[in-house]
């Protein structure tokens, strides 16, 4: 069973702008004359984590890994007072992963995204296909409708019912018809108090749908004060707005990717992000291999899923 590479460290960190007043942190890992990468995380409103450099061969991939607008190390952060999200859509990702690859001077290279980092990828990789070398997508979602009604409406409720009972403690009865409209008035509350109650609700059930099984390390990071009102904010922000994209632009648009090698790494067992949606993205990009991994979720660090993912980066290193 592969898992992570050695612990590794950056060899060169840095803080790119690229406008709006949005600085982005970024950091080089791995081989400096390696194999051009770049990874992709998850949330939205996520961020970069050590364990995240530790997916590529370090002696084989020059891996560049960056916090996205709001997230992390990246400036402003979302759960700053007052911070506005009104520059933060898909669209402005994508031309900061454009503007990262050409402050490294690559021309093509390896993809790998996980969750909202699968969204991402496919947006780039549809308007860049010429920049990638290989796309590697674990967990996809595409923000759609069918989607969404899953998470909120059917899967959640119906398999973590406790979990969603906490969920939707905060909130009236008459507002629970739209929840993600609910939350997003109240992280956006003038009052703290408000804004800091609905994100922590919002946060601990990422964290506790996340994989297969109870996963208390999860709860814990998504129940940080520093860690839960911007991602909260920045989820709600493109849950709101359905991740700024068409209804079902990312599977119409799969055809770009046809001169695109791939792997899509699917849970059996994912609540987040439904298997449905990995396998009709599949059917519309053969040229992308798909493996459906049994006895697990979501989480990227669950053993059978990071063994495939692994694989997958390993199988396209030089």
């Amino acid at each position: 069973m592969r898992t992570f590479y050695p612990e590794i460290e950056p060899y060169e960190t840095g803080v790119l702008d690229v406008g709006d007043g949005q600085r982005l942190y970024w950091e080089l890992c791995g081989d400096p004359r390696g194999k051009p990468a770049v990874f992709l995380h998850g949330g939205p409103g996520g961020g970069c984590l050590p364990a995240h450099r530790r997916l590529f061969d370090p002696e084989a991939y020059r891996v560049l890994l960056f916090d996205q607008r709001g997230c992390g190390r990246s400036t402003p952060r979302a759960g700053a007072g007052g911070a506005s999200l009104s520059a933060n859509t898909t669209w402005h990702l994508v031309r900061d992963i454009e503007r990262l690859r050409v402050a490294s001077g690559v021309e093509r290279w390896t993809v790998l995204g996980g969750s909202w980092g699968t969204t991402l990828g496919l947006a780039y990789a549809q308007s860049h296909p010429e920049r990638v070398s290989e796309l590697i997508l674990r967990g996809v979602c595409m923000f759609r409708p069918r989607e969404l009604r899953w998470v909120y409406q059917v899967g959640g409720p119906g398999l973590f019912p406790d979990a969603w009972e906490a969920l939707v403690a905060p909130i009236p009865e008459h507002e629970r018809g739209d929840l993600v409209a609910a939350y997003h008035r109240r992280v956006n509350d003038p009052d703290p108090a408000v804004r800091a109650e609905a994100a922590l609700a919002w946060s601990v059930w990422e964290g506790s749908t996340a994989a297969l099984l109870p996963r208390p390390d999860l709860v814990a990071m998504h129940a940080r004060a520093d860690v839960a009102l911007g991602f909260a904010r920045i989820e709600l922000h493109y849950l709101r707005n359905h991740a700024f994209l068409a209804e079902d632009q990312l599977l119409r648009d799969a055809g770009r990717l046809r001169d695109v090698p791939g792997v899509i790494v699917q849970g059996r067992y994912d609540m987040c992000t439904p298997p449905f949606t990995a396998w009709e993205l599949h059917r519309a990009w053969p040229r992308a291999d798909f493996v459906m991994v049994e006895g697990a979720g979501h989480a990227g660090d669950e053993p059978a899923t990071l063994h495939h993912v692994i694989e997958a980066t390993d199988r396209f290193r030089p």
